[in-house]
């Protein structure tokens, strides 16, 4: 069994993995048998050659998708084995999403795609707390303005602030950084950086980069689906080199 154990703190765990599979048609076996625990408070990378799994773990860990064998727990919270309108609710209430492409609604405000996901699932804002996130992202004054009068970087800080809404136990972010120039890049992962260690927010990022990796507390290396390194204070030439290492598996 490939298992992990990252973070730090004495609460229960922010997301559980045990004895993940998931095989897809065909018989392709995307995860293999995968555990591991998130503890709250931690920026977790999830990184990997093409084709390692990356994307299906966070999937399954955000109860996107449903594992074929295993258990997923969200803040204790059973994910696995649910139905898709359950899941769906579980996700509203617990998890955020940051994507590479942003998913901003281009006719909305910045404030109105923030809040958008709120609204929908018929829950008031909290504007004292969303204030406290647009000043820490430096989106001060940009509220009004549409994706289009916005930068690459600060369209993907609205996305931060949006998945963060909603004080989720998680916020999984899938390739944040991938549609970013360097510095914005830079600029980005700095902010969730800072989300983790000033607010305590829990943060799981799949990326292939290994730099991008190298922000995050650990790095979970994955290969063939399964777990095969759990690196503390990841470096990007060390993460670099692991990878290379692994890209004909």
């Amino acid at each position: 069994m490939s298992t992990a154990v990252l973070g730090r703190g004495h609460r229960a765990p922010a997301v559980t993995l045990t004895g993940v599979g998931r095989v897809y048609a065909g018989g392709v076996r995307a995860l293999d048998d995968v555990s591991l625990t998130v503890e709250h408070g931690t920026f977790v990378a999830v990184t990997g050659p093409p084709g390692s799994g990356t994307s299906t773990l966070m999937h399954c860990a955000a109860g996107l998708d449903a594992p074929t064998s295993g258990s997923v727990r969200v803040d204790g919270q059973e994910m696995s084995g649910l139905s898709e309108s359950r899941r769906g609710e579980l996700r509203r209430e617990r998890v955020g999403f940051v994507f590479r492409t942003y998913e901003l609604i281009p006719s909305l405000s910045a404030e109105e795609n923030i809040t958008l996901p709120l609204r929908l699932a018929g829950r008031d804002p909290d504007r004292e707390w969303l204030a406290t996130l647009v000043e820490r992202v430096g989106l001060t004054g940009r509220l009004a303005a549409r994706p289009a009068e916005l930068t690459d970087a600060e369209q993907q800080r609205v996305a931060v602030v949006r998945a963060l809404a909603g004080r989720p136990v998680v916020v999984f972010a899938d390739e944040p950084t991938g549609a970013l120039d360097p510095s914005s890049a830079h600029q980005v992962l700095d902010l969730l950086r800072t989300l983790v260690d000033d607010l305590g927010q829990t943060v799981v990022m799949v990326t292939h980069d290994p730099a991008a990796a190298s922000r995050a507390h650990r790095a979970l290396v994955m290969a063939g689906g399964k777990v095969v390194e759990s690196v503390e204070t990841p470096t990007a030439p060390g993460l670099a080199s692991r990878l290379a290492s692994l890209g004909g598996r």
